[in-house]
């Protein structure tokens, strides 16, 4: 049996694309430096020492976008990509976890 398909991904420019992909490295750094999560000091730093590079590629993004005249971001298709790779799954890493009363 074959896992169920994914909405196809919404038509995006080349800039677009690249910024939601860069968007999504930088949370998934994020979702490993968080210190609410689980997780150890070594793997907390090579996350933090990554995201440096990967923050700088996600600027670039953004200014690629602007200087093509990209000057507005569609939200509700950047959305819709967003959620197509998973993107609420990986932005919950990043906020704190819920409180556990037990």
């Amino acid at each position: 049996m074959l896992p169920p398909e994914l909405p196809p991904l919404p038509a995006l420019t080349r800039a677009e694309g690249e910024l939601i992909d860069r968007y999504l490295d930088v949370v998934d750094l994020l979702g490993r430096i968080n210190p609410g999560r689980h997780g150890d000091t070594y793997s907390g730093l090579r996350a933090a020492q990554a995201l440096v590079s990967r923050a700088t590629e996600l600027r670039d993004a953004l200014a690629l976008m602007h200087q093509r005249g990209e000057t507005e971001l569609h939200a509700l298709t950047l959305a819709r990509a967003l959620r197509v790779l998973d993107g609420e799954r990986r932005t919950a890493r990043v906020t704190v976890p819920p409180r556990s009363d037990s």
